[in-house]
């Protein structure tokens, strides 16, 4: 999946600026996909060249125009292509788990340390994703919700995974248990 493909997404919903994009982002894709604002306007250039999308500008008083970006037809058949194709493997890369993986060259409790700060980001995930609220009252609106509700389990099952790790590690680096050795 392309950043493109997700704009476009969003706004196969309706048309949006920029900015708004980027709260979509931070806010009702979070849990499945990351863009900052800068990522946003490049990728927004690329498509208005490419066709895929069309920009109203809207003046606006006190404030710089406002620029609203919509799908063309030529954005939504991209659009149509990319959902109707077959899904790519995926290669998941995930930063803590790697730091987790090694954290036993750390001094002391440095892997405790690393579970604190993901439990805490992870806390901190599921408030944010039980703010989104979505209404099953369409086929649109329920496919939402099971992205919504997939983040929200998932969140749930990595607080459980944490607990039951910082137990287990307990128990291992207790005085007296040997451990170290890659699996």
């Amino acid at each position: 999946m392309e950043l493109r493909h997700a704009i476009l997404g969003l706004l196969s919903i309706r048309p949006l600026s920029g900015y708004d994009l980027g709260t979509a982002f931070a806010g009702s894709v979070s849990h499945f996909w990351h863009a900052d604002r800068s990522q946003i306007y490049r990728t927004l250039e690329r498509m208005a060249e490419q066709g895929l999308i069309e920009t109203e500008r809207i003046a606006q008083e006190t404030r710089p125009d406002r620029k609203v970006h919509s799908l063309t037809a030529s954005g939504r058949e991209v659009l149509h292509d990319w959902l109707a194709s077959p899904l790519d493997p995926e290669r998941p890369k995930e930063p803590f788990l790697a730091r987790l993986f090694f954290a036993a060259e750390l001094d002391g409790e440095g892997w405790s340390r690393l579970l604190d700060e993901r439990e805490l980001a992870v806390r901190s995930e599921l408030d944010e994703l039980r703010r989104i609220d979505v209404v099953d009252d369409d086929l649109a609106h329920a496919l939402r919700s099971a992205t919504l509700r997939y983040g929200l389990a998932a969140a749930e099952a990595e607080l459980a995974w944490i607990d039951e790790t910082r137990t287990r590690l307990d128990a291992v680096a207790s005085p007296g248990a040997t451990g170290g050795g890659a699996s």
